[in-house]
């Protein structure tokens, strides 16, 4: 191990448990501001105790992401000073405008909406709460519109050995920075419907008749159908926009090694990238060149034809896709079922208990994706620009890290603890009559 590899882990452990958080925060502000719209227009007393009820769960996961978030950013100084400064007036800048424009609004609004109940009427409160759910997504966005940029970096130039601000409008209007947004904003709302679904199930399994739940699960279910659907069709054109920009990526997930014409996609395969080849497959004859470059006879650059030293892991970049790409597929299929149904899918115990099964699994899904998304972009931390090796921080030593590391994993798995414990407290408490 060395400063570089330790930096690495660290900053991994702690994006891997935010993101625990991040998802379920951005889409629960919206269905409980579904919630609570339909109290403000029919003056239905359920819809407030359901608000109430997913309210008080949003709170602890959101108090949880900012604590885990903070420390982030200030890696970005501790650990990756030399990328601060190389990248620093592209980069700061959106992380500038992230904290202020974006998390101070939204934690604002959420002081607001907390205190509000018995102060604003109804549908002031409402209102509050879409504003609190616009927030939300505006960090998010900004926040993603700066991963965008290390993934594909437009709109800059070089001067002083650094890398300066050119053009403001080509960094946010970009089109990777548009389907990245699209494709994590709608994973975090599937997870969402996934998450209101598997807590309305298991007190549905309790008390069939608890009509809240019934109510939270159809509008779960619903919310994650469209956003299920809509992740196949955004997927697809994220693969296309991948493949003319990050092609070592597109490569390594699919562990293509020959360039070829109908390059095909693999079901299943096992990567032996020491001998540069794989020990099994399942292939689809081609569907990568297909789905890539709208031309099943189009020719697909394979990892062979790229240095090694340009390569990323192809193994973490092969599986996490596919367990992405599967689960993807399981979510449509289980919310295209449970909207047919209609109203004799709470009749199905079966189907109820693989809801609330399920709740782990769109976290998986996401967690993937990201992993695919930082991984997939090795060995650089903006993509041909400047590689990972050289941004790292040499005044940090090694104990050091491994010092800060260790009370990262302690004190993220304390609060892991305690934050779901609290979480999963206050959804058994169930929703309160009258």
């Amino acid at each position: 191990m060395n400063t570089l590899f330790l930096s690495r882990l660290q900053f991994a452990v702690a994006t891997i448990f935010h993101f625990l958080f991040v998802p379920l925060t951005l889409g629960l502000s919206i269905l409980i501001a579904i919630m609570e719209t339909r109290y403000a227009t029919t003056g239905d007393e359920t819809y407030l105790r359901m608000a109430k009820f997913w309210g008080k769960i949003f709170l602890i996961n959101f108090v949880l992401g900012v604590v885990t978030g903070i420390t982030l950013e200030f890696q970005f100084g501790t650990n990756w000073s030399r990328y601060s400064s190389f990248v620093g007036d592209v980069f700061g800048s959106l992380l500038a405008i992230e904290a202020t424009a974006a998390f101070f609004l939204e934690s604002t609004l959420i002081g607001v909406w907390t205190f509000g109940w018995k102060r604003l009427s109804p549908k002031a409160h409402a209102i509050v709460m879409w504003l609190v759910a616009g927030a939300s997504n505006l960090s998010a966005l900004w926040i993603l519109i700066a991963n965008s940029w290390m993934q594909h970096p437009v709109g800059y130039v070089i001067r002083n050995g650094r890398a300066e601000l050119k053009s403001f409008s080509s960094i946010v209007f970009q089109k990777w920075a548009i389907l990245e947004f699209l494709h994590t904003t709608s994973a975090a709302y599937i997870l969402s419907g996934f998450f209101v679904m598997g807590i309305s199930a298991y007190h549905l399994l309790k008390n069939k008749d608890s009509i809240p739940f019934r109510r939270s699960f159809r509008i779960g279910l619903i919310f994650a159908l469209i956003f299920s659907l809509f992740e196949l069709f955004e997927g697809h054109l994220h693969g296309a926009d991948l493949a003319e920009k990050q092609p070592t990526k597109l490569a390594a997930m699919e562990a293509h090694w020959e360039t070829k014409a109908k390059a095909p996609i693999y079901l299943f395969a096992i990567p032996d990238e020491k001998n540069e080849r794989n020990l099994f497959e399942i292939p689809i004859p081609g569907m990568l060149s297909l789905l890539a470059k709208h031309n099943i006879n189009a020719v697909i650059k394979g990892l062979k034809d790229f240095p090694k030293e340009d390569r990323p892991p192809v193994s973490i970049c092969f599986f996490s896709f596919k367990i992405m790409v599967a689960l993807g597929i399981y979510f449509v299929i289980f919310t295209i079922y449970g909207f047919l149904k209609k109203e004799k899918i709470f009749e199905n115990k079966i189907y109820l208990r693989l809801a609330l099964f399920s709740i782990p699994l769109p976290y998986i899904a996401a967690e993937c994706g990201w992993m695919l998304a930082e991984v997939g972009r090795q060995p650089w931390i903006v993509y041909g620009l400047m590689r990972t090796k050289d941004a790292y921080s040499y005044a940090v030593s090694e104990s050091q890290v491994i010092i800060t590391l260790i009370a990262f994993i302690v004190i993220y798995s304390l609060l892991g603890i305690i934050g779901y414990s609290l979480i999963a407290r206050s959804a058994k408490e169930g929703i309160k009559e009258g």
